[in-house]
C-alpha cells in the first residue's frame, strides 16, 4: 500500500536543506506521496531508507522498457484510472500485425505501406511504433525466423507472438540486440518462455484463456524472479477484451495489486479481425481504456489521423499548458533585416501559424511571447498578451538581434495596435488576418 506524507516524513533526514527543491522535508514528503517528486531526489537519503521506500512509493504499475536506441519506448507506469485526476504518464503504442499465414505478395505490401504513416503534430512524430509478428500455428522455425527478419529491417521495435518455445527461441536470437518483446507465455509454457526471455534480456508478454488464469501465471513468473511483463488482455471478443482490460487497470491502480500492475497489449487483429472500420474505433476505445500496445491490421492516413490526434490529447498532462519556448525563430531563410511576426507560445497556435508561414515562402523572423501557453483571446483577455508584455519582451529580446522595424500582429488583437506604436517607437505595426489560413495570401500581398 502506499505511503502517506507524514510516514515518508518519518524516514526522512528532517535537514530541511532545501537541495530536492522544496523548502522543507515535509513538502518533500508530501510531494513524494502525490507522486509529483521521487524519493531518489532527497541527496540525504540513507540507503537504509531508500530501499523500505523505493518500492512503497513506486507506481503501483510498473514501467516497462521496449526497444533499443531511437526506438526505445516506455510503456506504464500509470498511476490513476482517470486523466483528470492527475494525467496518463505513457502513451499508448500502435503495432501493425504481420503473421506466417500471409503469402509473399501481402507481407511486402504491408512492409512498403507502414513507413508511409509518418509526420509530426504539434512536435510529435505520429508513427507506427511497432511491428507485430504474429507466428500461426502450421508454422515452422524457418518461415517465422525470415518473416522477423524482414519485419526487422524496418527499424521499429518487434513484438513476437509465438507460443512455441523452439520457434519463439530461434526468433528472439535474431532480434534480440533490438530488444523486442516475446509475447507467447501462458499457463502451459511460462517457464520455458521465462527462460527464453530471460536469457535474451526481452519483455516477455503474458496471456490466459481468462483472467484468473492470467493473474497465476504472472504470480507464478513473479515467484521466478520476472517482472519484466506486459499482459495480453485480449479475449475471445470485444466484450471480454474490453473488460479484461479495465479489471487488470483496476485491480493494479484501485486495489493495489501489483501481480496485474504491468501495461498491457489488446490484439485488434484477433478480435476484429478483417474489419478494418471496426478495428480503427477499437483502436480509440482501447487508447483511453487501457490498452498499452494496441495491435492493428493495417496503419493508413485515414486510421493514424484521428487516432493520433486523440492519443495525443488523452496523453496531455492537463495541469500542464501545452507550450513552445519563447524566442525568435527565423523562417524561410530569413535574416535579421527580415519582417518580423508575432504570436503566442499555445503549442496548437505555434504549430498552425508555422504550417502556413513555411507555405508562405516569405522570409520572416517569428516571435514567440511568454503567454501562459494560453490562445491568442485567451491569453489577451488574460492579460499575458498586452501591449506591456510585448513591448517588453521585444526590447529585450528582440530589438538587440533584429534590424527590421516591421510587425505583424494576430488580427483578433488588431486592438493593441495603437498601445503597441505608442510602447514600440519606430516599428511599423501592421494587423494580420484572424485566422492562420489567410496567412499565405497576406504575406505574399504585403511582400508584393
Amino acid at each position: 500500500m502506499a505511503l502517506n506524507g507524514i510516514q515518508i516524513f518519518k524516514l526522512t533526514p528532517k535537514k530541511n536543506c532545501k537541495e530536492c527543491g522544496c523548502p522543507t522535508c515535509m513538502a518533500f514528503s508530501m510531494k513524494v506521496a502525490q507522486g509529483a517528486m521521487k524519493i531518489e531526489q532527497c541527496p540525504h537519503m540513507s540507503e537504509d531508507a531508500l530501499a523500505s521506500l523505493s518500492e512503497a512509493t513506486a507506481p503501483p504499475m510498473k514501467t516497462i522498457k521496449v526497444g533499443a536506441g531511437a526506438e526505445e519506448l516506455t510503456l506504464g507506469g500509470e498511476t490513476v484510472l482517470f486523466r483528470h485526476e492527475k494525467t496518463f504518464v505513457n502513451k499508448s503504442r500502435y503495432a501493425v500485425e504481420l503473421c506466417t499465414c500471409m503469402d509473399d505478395a501481402t507481407v511486402e505490401a504491408k512492409l512498403a505501406e507502414i513507413p508511409k504513416v509518418d509526420y509530426d503534430r504539434i512536435g510529435e512524430r505520429m508513427y507506427t511504433e511497432l511491428v507485430y509478428v504474429n507466428c500461426a500455428a502450421d508454422a515452422d522455425a524457418d518461415k517465422y525466423v525470415a518473416l522477423v527478419q524482414k519485419a526487422a529491417g524496418l527499424g521499429r521495435t518487434l513484438v513476437l507472438g509465438c507460443t512455441d518455445v523452439e520457434i519463439a527461441k530461434a526468433a528472439v536470437e535474431v532480434c534480440k540486440d533490438s530488444k523486442p518483446v516475446l509475447n507467447g507465455a501462458n499457463a502451459s509454457n511460462y517457464e520455458a518462455m521465462n527462460a527464453v526471455a530471460t536469457a535474451a534480456g526481452v519483455v516477455l508478454g503474458v496471456s490466459g484463456k481468462d483472467l484468473n488464469e492470467l493473474y497465476d501465471t504472472v504470480a507464478a513468473l513473479e515467484k521466478l524472479g520476472n517482472k519484466n511483463l506486459v499482459l495480453d488482455v485480449t479475449g475471445a471478443d470485444v466484450k471480454e477484451t474490453f473488460g479484461n482490460a479495465v479489471q487488470v487497470r483496476r485491480a493494479a491502480l484501485k486495489d493495489q495489486d501489483r501481480t496485474f500492475g504491468y501495461p498491457s497489449i489488446v490484439n485488434l487483429a484477433k478480435i476484429a479481425g478483417g474489419d478494418y472500420h471496426l478495428q480503427a474505433a477499437l483502436a480509440a476505445v482501447f487508447t483511453m481504456k487501457y490498452g498499452s500496445i494496441i495491435v492493428m491490421e493495417r496503419m493508413t492516413y485515414a486510421e493514424a489521423l484521428p487516432l493520433y490526434g486523440l492519443r495525443q490529447n488523452v496523453f496531455t498532462d492537463p495541469q500542464k499548458p501545452m507550450r513552445v519556448e519563447p524566442g525568435i525563430y527565423p523562417m524561410n531563410g530569413a535574416d535579421e533585416n527580415s519582417l518580423v511576426v508575432t504570436t503566442v507560445d499555445f503549442a496548437l497556435t505555434y504549430f498552425l501559424v508555422t504550417g502556413e508561414l513555411e507555405r508562405s515562402g516569405v522570409p520572416l523572423n517569428l516571435v514567440i511571447n511568454d503567454a501562459g501557453g494560453l490562445s491568442v483571446l485567451t491569453s489577451w483577455a488574460a492579460g499575458k498578451f498586452s501591449g506591456n508584455s510585448i513591448s517588453a519582451f521585444f526590447k529585450e529580446n528582440v530589438e538587440p538581434k533584429v534590424k527590421s522595424r516591421r510587425l505583424v500582429i494576430p488580427g483578433k488583437v488588431a486592438v493593441l495596435k495603437g498601445d503597441l506604436e505608442a510602447k514600440l517607437p519606430g516599428w511599423e505595426i501592421i494587423v494580420g488576418p484572424r485566422e492562420a489560413v489567410q496567412l499565405v495570401k497576406f504575406l505574399k500581398d504585403l511582400d508584393a
